[in-house]
């Protein structure tokens, strides 16, 4: 059996997560990769029907599980468009190309996290930043080393999402 762990138990309650919201799509940080020693980083997203989630990217380091609590979304994983409803779970190795978005004509709400965690927090604001206008959206290509997402084009899911 090995030592203490070098970080003590996350609680977050749900009314005291930090919430970045838009019209379309409301993310509840929940626990980043400083607060659990480096092993995870989870948000819940909330998307209204159809809305966007993540554009299409690659984690060189993490591996990032959606676990659908409601509704349904549609995601790209690798070249392929899949749909999950409520309960199925999907995890996305390291390398391999993914998005999501809601499933046209209904909401999602899934529970995301990456191991080993990486600096989500701040990705998320940095975003919100970008949607409220205040820095461009180039802003985010500069730090995708620093939260190991790097965007890429995908036909297959331009081709789903303008369906």
């Amino acid at each position: 059996m090995s030592g203490p762990s070098s970080w003590q138990a996350v609680v977050v309650r749900a009314d005291e997560a930090e919430t970045l919201s838009n019209p379309a799509v409301s993310v509840a940080l929940l626990a980043d990769s400083p607060d659990t020693g480096g092993a995870l980083s989870t948000q819940r997203v909330t998307l209204t029907e159809g809305a966007d989630g993540a554009v299409p990217h690659t984690h060189e380091l993490s591996t990032e599980l959606f676990y659908l609590l409601s509704g349904s979304v549609e995601l790209l994983i690798g070249d392929q468009i899949r749909t999950a409803t409520q309960g199925d779970t999907v995890v996305v190795p390291p390398g391999v190309p993914h998005a999501f978005g809601a499933t046209p004509g209904h909401p999602g709400e899934l529970l995301i996290v990456i191991t080993p965690g990486v600096e989500r927090f701040e990705y998320f604001r940095h975003l919100s930043r970008i949607i409220r206008g205040e820095v461009p959206a180039e802003t985010l290509l500069e730090e995708q080393d620093r939260y190991d997402t790097h965007f890429l084009l995908s036909a297959p899911w331009l081709a789903a999402r303008q369906r």
